[in-house]
């Protein structure tokens, strides 16, 4: 079906109402649409299934994949099924599968051995680990000097609130005050003052991971938090906007004045009971809990508010970090006075980890720590990656195709009003709500059987996720597909 050899990267594509015209893929070779041959799971993918489950709790998987033979913007089932995918491993790839400058990055000896002699970087890192993190993370940094490698997006989350307690009780104790006898006994048994009441601010909505700490302020949900312990930390409300944003300008400024409001009240309100709020973590673009936008004057607002009560503000870009919104890192959008004090990132970094300021660094080893403390193989496919969006325009392309994909959302919604409402987003991170759950359900598995890989978020949306060489011929193709199964709900 498909084959390994690099093609002509111009190919057919039949779109609009069945007229031919000639596009050119940013991959070479890959399919030029969908191709459905069976149900989707297929036969070879429930047999799958069945084994993986007498193994493992395997519920959640929706197919088996066909690695080899998945292309570009085209993933391919066990069962031979070529679908579009407009999800990308829940927004993880950023130049889609087996993009050939990629395939070409562990066929020297010297990139080869960098994978396979994996260090404990925190004690024994390569001689050319610290020009890597300048020349690849420190490029693309929001304006931070510095950077913490880490393995995922939770772990990178949960060192970030380590950083973020440390640099608070620093500022408490003063700059050069050493440890107390008694905060070294007490912290060795989870009691103060070593273990501080200290917490973080987090929003309904959120999630950040599901790591033990976390979780804590993770609230997108409940099965991700039935019966773990967590803290009393404080949840605010966040935003919840009225759409299209153009026609109701004055009720959402409203709603974020009475948002921030809570945040001002929630930290004060903690600090009298006297857990004191570290820091602030939040989502440019709230993704789990059902892709909830904020404005920039929200930010730029919640930003001012952390510093005047001594919180730090985290960031988490793990899902929105790297390009899909038409910048590197969503919160550029926000025009903040400073940047943020850290911004965790993962997913299309390929390596996860966290930009900080130097307020944030620990001024002590071991207080942030781990064996593997990053990967210097995710390192050297991450530093392709950026070559690749860089030498071609990706995030231009991201910018082009989310206008094109996201006028053609709206439409589908003035079409189908009682199916669809408040299309939103940036980029190509695009999301919409349905009228109801078992009918995002529906539409997105319908759009599966068609050859159309999509997911859902919240309560009722579904959204988009695609690579960042997701092209206006790819989103003509979803769109088309998703008028079809629009106009065949019933």
């Amino acid at each position: 079906m498909l084959s390994k050899a690099v093609k002509p990267s111009v190919i057919k594509n039949i779109i609009n109402k069945g007229a031919v015209r000639t596009v050119t893929s940013l991959v070479p070779g890959e399919p030029n649409g969908p191709s459905v041959k069976t149900e989707i799971p297929g036969p070879r993918s429930k047999e799958l299934i069945k084994e993986l489950s007498a193994i493992q709790q395997s519920n959640a998987v929706q197919f088996f994949a066909d690695y080899e033979k998945s292309l570009g913007n085209y993933i391919v089932d066990a069962d031979g099924n070529v679908m579009l995918d407009a999800y990308t491993q829940i927004s993880s790839m950023p130049l889609g599968y087996n993009h050939p400058n990629l395939l070409k990055v562990f066929n020297n000896d010297k990139n080869m051995r960098t994978l396979i002699n994996r260090p404990a970087l925190g004690v024994f890192p390569g001689e050319d680990w610290p020009k890597k993190l300048k020349d690849v993370l420190l490029a693309v940094s929001p304006n931070l000097p510095n950077v913490t490698t880490m393995m995922c997006g939770s772990c990178s989350n949960e060192n970030a609130y380590k950083n973020l307690f440390i640099a608070y009780r620093r500022n408490e104790r003063g700059e050069n005050v050493s440890f107390t006898e008694e905060e070294n006994a007490s912290c060795m048994i989870n009691q103060a003052p070593g273990a501080p009441k200290l917490s973080i601010l987090s929003f309904h909505g959120a999630f950040h991971g599901r790591t033990l700490g976390v979780l804590a302020t993770t609230h997108s949900k409940a099965i991700h938090k039935l019966d773990i312990p967590s803290f009393d930390w404080p949840i605010a409300h966040f935003p919840q906007y009225k759409y299209p944003l153009a026609d109701n300008v004055r009720e959402n400024a409203e709603e974020d004045k009475k948002c921030l409001a809570e945040v001002e009240d929630l930290i004060v309100t903690y600090k009298k009971k006297g857990i004191p709020v570290a820091g602030i973590v939040i989502e440019p673009i709230q993704s789990e809990g059902g892709d909830n936008e904020a404005s920039p004057e929200f930010f730029q607002q919640l930003q001012r508010i952390a510093k005047k009560h001594g919180a730090g503000l985290l960031i988490d870009e793990v899902q929105t970090g790297g390009g899909p919104t038409g910048k590197m890192w969503c919160h550029e959008h926000f025009n903040l006075e400073t940047p943020p004090d850290i911004v965790t990132f993962s997913k299309k970094m390929q390596i996860g980890g966290y930009f900080h300021n130097l307020e944030m660094q620990p001024a002590t080893p071991y207080r942030i720590f781990n064996t593997w403390m990053g990967d210097p193989g995710k390192m050297l496919i991450v530093e392709e990656i950026l070559k690749v969006v860089k030498q071609q325009n990706l995030l231009d392309v991201v910018n082009k195709t989310g206008l094109k994909l996201k006028s053609g959302l709206e439409q589908l919604q003035n079409e189908f009003p009682a199916l669809l409402n408040s299309v939103r987003g940036r980029g190509t991170f695009l999301a919409m709500n349905a009228a109801n759950t078992k009918l995002r359900d529906d539409l997105v598995n319908r759009m599966k059987q068609k050859g159309i890989q999509s997911g859902g978020c919240g309560e009722i949306s579904i959204r988009l996720r695609p690579a960042l060489i997701f092209q206006e011929h790819h989103a003509d193709i979803f769109l088309d597909t998703f008028r079809q199964v629009l106009k065949e709900t019933k």
